[in-house]
């Protein structure tokens, strides 16, 4: 059995492969392989959520299947997994709800996945390009910059696009496209977002919790987690996985809309803060959030640094809440694949087997 891909997905099929007693050939383009992997979690690897969400993903196919592959191999058995047979105790971070290696390296598992892979007796070739893939009457013949190879049955686990400096050129999908597969066009997925010009710069670096939502057409998304301002526009988890919606939109010509929470009062809770507030108007958001986020705020809602709460006008009062409850953020592009942690759309789920994953165009090709 070939597989082509050593990154996260193929080391995992691989080494599963491997243990039910298949011959396995592992080939990837890189030297070294689970270069996503390295990056994750910023260099720390967030190796599993706290829970399965299966509300979180996006799919153009059956959320049905989806909700059906998140659950085939629940949580407790991976950590049991990489702790056990990879050999990399994990620890649980609240805030972020996630598992890390216990030594804060993402590299600690990649290797050992690799190692993994070798224990169970795969053969790795790195520094391999796959060039073509072609049927014949029983198996498959790859061809390769290192010559054929030929094996009976073939998982594909090239990946997307996304952070295209890691090998990922999505090779994979055009090649699935050319054996008949039907295919959703491809976006960068959770990737930072571009304002311009950047209202917000003078912001860039700070954070805060917030609860975002984007709106086009009929596609909507919200979240709620980490916002960070940056020098061209906004990133943070809670961004990344609202702004498939504003990708989606650009691809089409169009803008999203993408509106704001500041932190966990409403419309109608503000209102109330701020007419029983004593003192400054800037104070008394200031006790909510970050100064400087409180200043800016109140000079794009057009209210005096040194209006007192208590001598607020009323349009003053309604822009100021508009823009700490429902903020509109002007969004006008986005960081694409180089920044994208995912890649959007792809092979169409009714194309596979979701009990093994393998096509239903193409039979003895798997497909991750």
């Amino acid at each position: 059995m070939l597989v082509i891909g050593a990154g996260a997905a193929g080391l995992l099929a691989a080494i599963s492969a491997a243990g039910r007693g298949h011959e396995i050939l592992l080939i990837e383009r890189t030297t070294d392989g689970g270069r996503k992997i390295l990056i994750s979690g910023g260099g720390r690897c967030n190796v599993l959520p706290e829970a399965l969400e299966p509300n979180r993903f996006v799919t153009d196919s059956s959320p049905a299947v989806v909700r059906r592959l998140l659950r085939s191999w629940p949580l407790e058995p991976q950590r049991a997994f990489f702790e056990q047979e990879v050999g990399v105790p994990l620890k649980f971070e609240t805030e972020p709800r996630k598992y890390f290696p216990v030594s804060n390296r993402a590299r600690d598992i990649r290797d050992g996945l690799i190692a993994l892979a070798g224990r169970r007796g795969v053969q790795l070739k790195f520094d391999t390009r796959l060039d073509a893939l072609s049927a014949r009457t029983r198996g498959w013949t790859a061809t390769t910059s290192r010559g054929p190879i030929e094996a009976d049955r073939v998982i594909l686990a090239t990946g997307g696009r996304s952070v295209p400096a890691t090998g990922s050129d999505g090779a994979g999908i055009e090649l699935a496209r050319m054996l008949g597969h039907r295919i959703t066009p491809v976006y960068p997925a959770l990737t930072p977002v571009i304002s311009d010009p950047a209202v917000h710069a003078s912001l860039s670096g700070m954070s805060l919790p917030v609860r975002v939502r984007a709106r086009w057409r009929d596609h909507e998304a919200e979240a709620e987690g980490g916002f960070l301002f940056t020098h061209h526009g906004y990133s943070g988890p809670a961004i990344l996985d609202v702004s498939h919606v504003a990708v989606r939109a650009r691809l089409a010509g169009e803008r999203a809309t993408l509106r704001v929470r500041w932190c966990d009062l409403d419309e109608r809770a503000w209102t109330a803060e701020l007419q029983e507030a004593r003192g400054l108007t800037l104070s008394a958001v200031a006790r909510r959030l970050p100064a400087r986020l409180a200043e800016q705020l109140l000079v794009e809602a057009g209210v005096p640094l040194d209006r007192r709460a208590a001598d607020l006008r009323r349009d003053e009062r309604v822009a100021l809440v508009t823009r700490l409850a429902t903020c509109d953020l002007r969004v006008t592009g986005d960081e694409g694949y180089k920044k994208a942690e995912v890649t959007g759309g792809g092979v169409r789920l009714d194309q596979i087997d979701p009990a093994t994953m393998e096509s239903r165009v193409a039979p003895g090709l798997f497909l991750c």
